[in-house]
């Protein structure tokens, strides 16, 4: 397994300038955005109190986007977001969300994979070139949402019968997440 790479550390001064640590300069918000869009992880940080700042930032990264008419989550879904932070302990929320978010990435990963399998163009040349361009265009499509790709390897490969197994495992999982929140109301 390939190790993971390192955070790009990106530091507030008191004038609340951002300085990326890695190129010494200064970016903005839509650059960190993009940074994330990339696949990259960051990590922002005062630069006087050395408090951690990234979630701060990137609430207000997504507040900025859905502003600007860039509407990614319904309101019934932010509603319940505020309701979460309602409950003692915050609930199930955080949970929920971090395993919805796996299994989309999965999801993604696989319906390429499977593209790719069954794809009898895969023996011409210059198709890996293609497979990126690919790859980027889901990245695109979803927003960034893959993070870093975490496809499967080449052992992980295996026919309809496999695929049709995780198929039914996401369905479990879904419907114990829904017992779950259910339970909650």
């Amino acid at each position: 397994m390939a190790t993971e790479e390192k955070p790009l550390l990106i530091k507030r001064y008191a004038s609340r300038r951002l300085y990326n640590t890695e190129t010494s300069d200064y970016v903005t918000l839509e650059d960190i955005a993009g940074f994330i869009r990339d696949g990259r992880e960051v990590q922002i940080v005062d630069l006087k109190s050395g408090d951690d700042l990234t979630r701060q930032y990137l609430l207000q990264i997504i507040a900025e986007h859905e502003s600007r008419g860039e509407n990614v989550l319904p309101v019934n879904v932010l509603n319940d977001l505020v309701r979460s932070y309602m409950l003692p302990g915050g609930g199930l929320m955080p949970q929920f969300l971090q395993s919805s978010f796996d299994m989309l990435r999965e999801s993604q990963s696989k319906m390429v994979e499977n593209m790719n399998a069954m794809n009898p163009m895969s023996k011409m040349p210059g198709f890996e070139a293609m497979q990126a361009q690919q790859k980027a265009f889901l990245k695109a499509m979803t927003g960034g949402m893959s993070g870093q790709w975490s496809g499967p390897g080449e052992d992980d490969k295996a026919g309809d019968e496999k695929s049709g197994e995780d198929l039914d495992a996401i369905k479990k999982q879904l419907s114990e997440l829904q017992e779950k929140l259910s339970k909650l109301s």
